[in-house]
Formats: structure tokens, sequence, C-alpha cells
């Protein structure tokens, strides 16, 4: 019996090592790779021990400008984009929670359909239309296409939290004669604010690594962080692999750290509605 317990808890430990290694192995090739010397970075066998340089980074300062614009354009899209799917979802979660129809109940189903459909069925029949009013190669439509991409999934997620908060507490502050919109400022959103957090990080983790929607929407203004990486592996000159992983380092830093910042919110919107207190 007690062999038995020791192999499992070996097990659990290799499964999680393993786990670890392939998760974070990629992550620590690139961080390293940004400090290497050019010659070190593919050495066989690999040099774990070496002398660290800016040099990549230097690189990318001088010679990749249009990279740090980038950057700023996905700080830019990221936040506006995570801003309208948080207000669009939670007001449509309310809804979704408090009322009840044929017609919504149906529509619950078409939310998570649509959410199925893979992005290049809607981005190829959008572009004509975008390009002919104008809004190419712009930080709206960006936005209103990230937003939307997430919105189905957010509303499923805050329905599921609104679900959580009692309906006595709508119905006190209707007696003490707030309107709806009222109740869902003061009331629901405080109340249902790990929920919120939750559709922000989904939202701000995919906006800022998206490259589908701003390859094909995005020319030079609005042109974001994926792309400009994009272009130095498609460079005519060669890739230069450190100035790579130096842009690929940086643009990784900002969102891993929100993630790990926010994870026990990530972790409440995956198992939302799997338990019942």
């Amino acid at each position: 019996m007690r062999i038995d317990k020791v192999l499992i808890g070996v097990g659990k430990a290799v499964a999680v090592a393993a786990i670890l290694v392939w998760s974070l192995f990629p992550i620590a090739f690139i961080f390293m790779s940004a400090f290497k010397p050019g010659q070190d970075i593919f050495a066989v066998p690999p040099k774990l021990v070496f002398t660290p340089t800016l040099q990549h980074y230097g690189t990318l300062l001088s010679d990749w400008g249009t990279f740090f614009q980038g950057l700023f354009n996905s700080t830019v899209i990221t936040a506006g984009a995570t801003i309208l799917a948080i207000v669009a979802s939670t007001s449509a979660g309310y809804v979704y929670s408090r009322y009840s129809s044929r017609f919504l109940n149906a529509s619950v189903l078409f939310l998570i359909i649509v959410r199925l459909i893979p992005p290049i069925v809607v981005t190829l029949p959008l572009f004509p239309i975008i390009n002919a009013i104008g809004l190419n190669d712009t930080h709206f439509v960006l936005i209103v296409l990230y937003a939307t991409f997430f919105v189905s999934l957010g509303t499923v997620l805050m329905r599921t939290f609104i679900d959580q908060i009692p309906r006595e507490l709508d119905e006190a502050a209707q007696i003490d004669g707030a309107t709806r919109m009222v109740t869902l400022r003061r009331i629901i959103v405080p109340l249902a604010a790990p929920g919120i957090l939750a559709v922000a990080v989904f939202v701000v983790v995919f906006a800022w690594n998206e490259f589908l929607f701003a390859f094909i929407f995005t020319a030079t203004k609005a042109k974001t962080a994926p792309l400009v990486i994009s272009e130095m592996i498609g460079s005519i000159d060669g890739v230069d692999w450190g100035v790579l992983f130096a842009a690929s380092t940086i643009q990784l830093i900002p969102v891993l750290l929100f993630v790990v910042v926010m994870n026990r919110y990530l972790v409440a919107g995956l198992t939302a509605g799997a338990t019942k207190g």
C-alpha cells in the first residue's frame, strides 16, 4: 500500500516536471538566446554558460524602430479591445442571467457556435467591406474585431458569474428606486469583478498575440508587434536570430507578467460554473 502511494507520488512528480519542461523550455531558450553572442545561440552542444551581451537589444533599438511603434500599437489596441469586450460581455451577461425567453435561450447556443468558427472564415469577406469604408489600417478596426471575437465567450462567462449573485440584491435595489443600469453598475459589477478580470485575461492574451487580423487589416499605421516580428523572420538580409529573440523577449514579458498576476482569475474563468456552493 505504501509502495503504491510512493509510485503514484513519483508518477505525479514526473508528469508535472515533464509539463514544466515542455512549457518553460521555449521561453527559457528565447530569453537566454537574447543575451547570447550570435555564434553561441545555436551552438552544439548548447552553451549554458556564456558571457551575456546587450548587443542584440542595441541592434533592435537602432535598426527596428518599427518594433517599438508596434508595441505601442499593440498596447492601444489591446487596452481598447479589453474595455470594449468587458462592457459588452458584462451587459449581455446581465441580460442573459436576469431575463429568460425562448429567443435568449436559443441565442446562447448561437454564441457558442459563433465562437467555434475559425477567424479566417469571417476575415476574408470583411476585408473589402472594411477597405471600402476606409477603416483599413486603423486601431479602431482591430479593437472592434478583437472585442467582437471574444464577446461570445465573455458573455457566457459573465452570465455564469452573475447567476451566482442573488436576485434579491437586484430586487432590494429596485425597491430603493435604482434603475437597471444603476443596479448593474453599483451592485452587479463589483460583485462580478472576478469574472470581469477573467474575461480581461482572455482578451488581453488574445489581442496582444493575435497575428491574422493584424496581418490582413493593417499595413503601416496600426501594425502590431507580432507583425513586426514576422517581418524580422522574412527579412531580405537574412534572419538575425539574436535580434529576433530580443524582440520576442520584450514582446513576451508584459503579457507573461499579466497572466502570472491574474492567474487566479484565469483559473476562476476556466472553472466558472463547474461547482455550486
